[in-house]
């Protein structure tokens, strides 16, 4: 093998051992380089792969995670691309961003800026104080009602609808079709990189006031009843199936598809709680999703 392809910095992945490494894994291998080895200034070429990954982040042609059959959750956190996230923090200058300094100041890094979007883009941001932070992927035919914000990394699929005062975190992963019903919070992460980012699947919805944190995952078709909240301490009892549904120490919590989850509670059955008749909040799946179900959730299809 001649000097010009050696060595490769991952021959595994490479047919007949060597070869040289596509565009994407050089964005890959260079993101992770820039990460371990902080410069003390960044340069052009620097600031120019940044861009480029960026540009990747807003087509949807990279995700901080995506689905992978190999994995037991279904999906796999994709290390190198929160480090990219991170780098644009490091790199980033604060600058002002306002519309109108006097009025309404707005400071932030200049390597994050909003989300710019056209017509054309089958996107509808809906006037009235929302914020899409750039280096996120919006899908074709979502709505966004006013206020909500979307940060950095996140993911919404095609014809999903994020309504007012929602919010989807660093790295969060929502699938096609879902709504995220007003006031619901879905939690970001950046760090540890790779830590499972909260995942949506689709066709999900989420009621109002849901909060679903430390990378939950909701599968496809589910349906998060009004205040209900979902984190890694918490588990998630199944009165239907008889089963109890938690996170672990390399799993996280994983909501089952079509489940219907609501606001519970959990007697506790010793010491001073048992005795004051204290009750410990739980989701509880009541039932799996049905025609009945479907047609109280067809009312947002008006939206449209």
């Amino acid at each position: 093998i001649s000097q010009k392809f050696a060595p490769c910095w991952n021959p595994s992945r490479y047919w007949k051992g060597c070869t040289l490494p596509t565009a994407a894994e050089q964005m890959e291998k260079r993101i992770e380089a820039l990460f371990d080895a902080k410069p003390a200034n960044y340069s052009e070429s620097d600031r120019e792969l940044f861009l480029s990954f960026k540009a990747e982040l807003n087509a949807g042609r990279v995700r901080s995670a995506e689905p992978d059959a190999s994995q037991a959750s279904g999906w796999r956190t994709n290390a190198w691309v929160k480090k990219g996230i991170l780098v644009g923090f490091r790199m980033g200058t604060i600058v002002d961003m306002s519309i109108d300094p006097a009025k309404q100041p707005f400071v932030d890094k200049d390597t994050y800026p909003v989300k710019r979007f056209t017509p054309g883009d089958g996107v509808r941001v809906v006037p009235g104080g929302s914020s899409i932070r750039d280096g996120c992927y919006i899908g074709r035919d979502v709505v966004c009602m006013p206020p909500m914000f979307v940060n950095a990394g996140a993911y919404v699929g095609d014809g999903s609808m994020i309504d007012s005062h929602a919010l989807v975190g660093s790295c969060a992963q929502v699938g096609r079709n879902c709504h995220i019903s007003a006031a619901t919070q879905i939690g970001g992460v950046l760090e540890p990189v790779g830590a499972l980012p909260v995942i949506i699947e689709d066709d999900v919805l989420l009621g109002g006031n849901c909060g679903v944190y430390e990378g939950t995952i909701v599968k496809r078709r589910a349906v998060l009843g009004t205040g209900t909240i979902l984190n890694r301490s918490t588990p998630v009892y199944d009165i239907v199936r008889g089963k109890v549904y938690a996170a672990t120490e390399t799993e996280p919590l994983i909501v089952p598809e079509e489940a219907v989850v609501v606001s519970g509670a959990r007697a506790i059955t010793r010491g001073m709680g048992k005795e004051w008749g204290i009750s410990l909040y739980t989701p509880v799946i009541v039932k799996y999703r049905d025609s009945k179900t479907d047609s109280k959730i067809q009312l947002e299809d008006l939206l449209r």
